[in-house]
């Protein structure tokens, strides 16, 4: 599951394999192994896009974070230009 950088033919042969991981998981009458053989379904595209691609959002999350945080610093200023100033000072 945890395999980046991998190729088309690669994810196809890592898709299948899933698969049946997750058929044998659901024939399992455990209710948490069913709930798990569920919730890998839904996510299946997701999956083969974290094998294939390995970009993600992490930068952006930063940054919204860094802005929320200067946002509750300044709670009760009314000058949007000093929150944009100290935007701009903290994220570059």
């Amino acid at each position: 599951m945890n395999s980046k950088h991998q190729t088309k033919k690669q994810c196809r042969q890592r898709l299948k394999d899933l698969l049946k991981h997750i058929k044998n998981i659901a024939a399992c009458q455990a209710q948490p192994m069913q709930t798990l053989a569920r919730t890998l379904s839904n996510w299946l595209e997701p999956i083969a896009c974290m094998w294939r691609f390995t970009r993600n959002n992490g930068i952006t999350e930063g940054f919204h974070r860094k802005m929320k945080l200067i946002q509750r610093r300044a709670y009760g200023f009314k000058n949007f230009n000093n929150y944009r100033l100290r935007v701009i000072a903290q994220c570059g």
